[in-house]
């Protein structure tokens, strides 16, 4: 069947504006790879018209180098694969090069074109990704974001679980004595900046119950207290328990993993302890704690937080200073705001409200009913010196408690050190003024009466100030009395 020329320009004026209609871009190559043919929408996507590839290396224009900038050899390229194996190939992303100089994220397929069983070249059919490669990147992201999200409520979980436990033990911190209260004032003054605090202290003294009363009154309340006990760290994990770390970054592994100061960024970070932590990795910390910012162990990213320091040690950490085993930049850091929590032997007033709190605690725990501190129990609890400090009260009590069971009387003599209690002394339950007062209770009374003036007097027994100007007793007849009741100064 014959043509005129009229017909076949009518028929290839179809086909272009078939082609032009598409929506995918299309070219035309000849053996060699030259462009013979571009539509509008190659054209649109990828800015280069047909006048600028028409006879030209279609490769060396906008197909000469991976997503990443690195050459792409034409021997490697699919679309030239065609022209010499005669086969379509197909690739789902990869990019091509826009005139402008950015990639553009494309998949596409190279088929061979034959006439009478001879290749004459291919046909290259491709479309944007563009949208659906930024869809799997914010996909990507959106998972990565949810992973860290989910472990790190796993963590804020775990934290908040510690969290009620220790109120649920402590509660809120009790006292009225003046030692108490000149540090919770420090503690009104400092929480609102955001200065690093350093608690001293002795050990039990409470001070990770005055880091929680930094943070809760703090502009950081919402987000987390974040506790990192340095003294159970070992040296291997030190970066990891810090700063988190990448999966495969070291042998065990097995998944990435938030470190502390990240779970604790816009909260508060408490470093209990940190006078444990050993020499050479105090710089990494300190590095972290100046820049605000630090690498997970494994990866290159830096990440970056904002978080508030709290730090506390039983350490004197000026003297560690001193001989060499603390950095002195570190100290500056951490001890803007240093705040002195009191030992318990200088807050005997509070001795009486804690004991009966940890005691309620103490029967709630073991379901019985709740049992009474007498007059006689009190002032045996002042008498003693108490070196473990509040936690060791709260150890006295609970053990007391438990060794009740059965009796409506508390049995606290069983409980307190034997050091503590002179022989014949017993505890009787609480005295009501209708009741009278046994021999006993009033040789404890006096007891804890003489105990309280040496203590007042500074273990001064005469001359002016002394316990027994203030007992008004000959100073022969206290110090026989002192000998009587086995009344002598315990120190820590």
């Amino acid at each position: 069947m014959k043509h005129s020329h009229t017909d076949l320009d009518s028929l290839r004026n179809r086909h272009q504006l078939i082609l032009g209609a598409a929506g995918e871009g299309i070219y035309g190559l000849d053996c060699e790879g030259r462009a013979t043919f571009a539509n509008a929408a190659a054209t649109r996507i990828l800015g280069w018209t047909e006048s600028d590839v028409i006879g030209k290396p279609l490769h060396d224009l906008h197909h000469h180098s991976h997503r990443d900038g690195h050459p792409y050899p034409k021997e490697d390229c699919p679309i030239y694969a065609a022209l010499k194996d005669g086969e379509v190939h197909q690739v789902s992303n990869e990019v091509f090069w826009h005139s402008g100089g950015h990639p553009v994220p494309v998949e596409y397929t190279s088929t061979p074109i034959r006439e009478r069983g001879e290749l004459k070249g291919a046909v290259v059919v491709f479309r944007d990704i563009s949208a659906r490669v930024q869809a799997d990147q914010q996909r990507e992201r959106d998972y990565r974001e949810i992973q860290s999200l989910k472990e790190q409520l796993e963590l804020e979980r775990d934290y908040l679980r510690e969290e009620i436990s220790i109120t649920t033990n402590f509660g809120e911190i009790i006292g009225e004595s003046q030692a108490l209260k000149r540090t919770l004032s420090q503690v009104e003054a400092v929480a609102k900046t955001q200065a690093s605090v350093l608690i001293l202290g002795e050990s039990g003294a409470g001070k990770e119950m005055i880091a929680r009363a930094v943070h809760q009154h703090s502009d950081r309340a919402e987000r987390s207290l974040v506790k990192v006990n340095c003294a159970s760290i070992p040296k291997d994990l030190f970066e990891s328990e810090f700063f988190g770390h990448i999966k495969g970054a070291f042998t065990g592994a097995h998944r990435d993993r938030v470190g502390r100061m990240q779970l604790a960024n816009r909260g508060t970070l408490f470093l209990d302890e940190v006078g444990e932590i050993p020499l050479p990795l105090q710089g990494k910390l300190l590095r972290a704690l100046q820049e605000s910012e630090f690498e997970r162990v494994g990866d290159e990213t830096t990440v970056k937080v904002d978080v508030r320091v709290i730090a506390a040690s039983n350490r004197d950490l000026a003297d560690e200073v001193k001989k060499g085993r603390f950095r002195e930049d570190l100290y500056y850091r951490l001890s803007v705001f240093p705040v002195a929590v009191p030992p318990l032997r200088e807050r005997t007033a509070d001795i009486a409200p804690l004991a009966m709190h940890f005691l309620n605690l103490a029967c709630q725990q073991l379901g019985r009913e709740p049992l009474k501190l007498s007059r006689s129990h009190i002032e045996q609890l002042k008498l003693h010196s108490w070196p473990g400090n509040v936690r060791e009260l709260k150890n006295v009590i609970e053990r007391a408690a438990i060794l009740s069971a059965g009796s409506r009387t508390l049995r606290l003599d069983l409980a307190l050190p034997a050091s503590s209690i002179t022989p014949g002394d017993t505890l009787e339950p609480e005295w009501r003024e209708s009741e009278l007062l046994t021999d006993n209770d009033l040789r404890l009374l006096e007891k804890a009466n003489l105990a309280k003036a040496m203590r007042r007097a500074g273990w001064k027994i005469s001359g002016p100030g002394g316990a027994a100007e203030l007992l008004g007793l000959k100073p022969s007849t206290l110090a026989y009395r002192l000998a009587q009741y086995g009344i002598k100064r315990n120190r820590p």
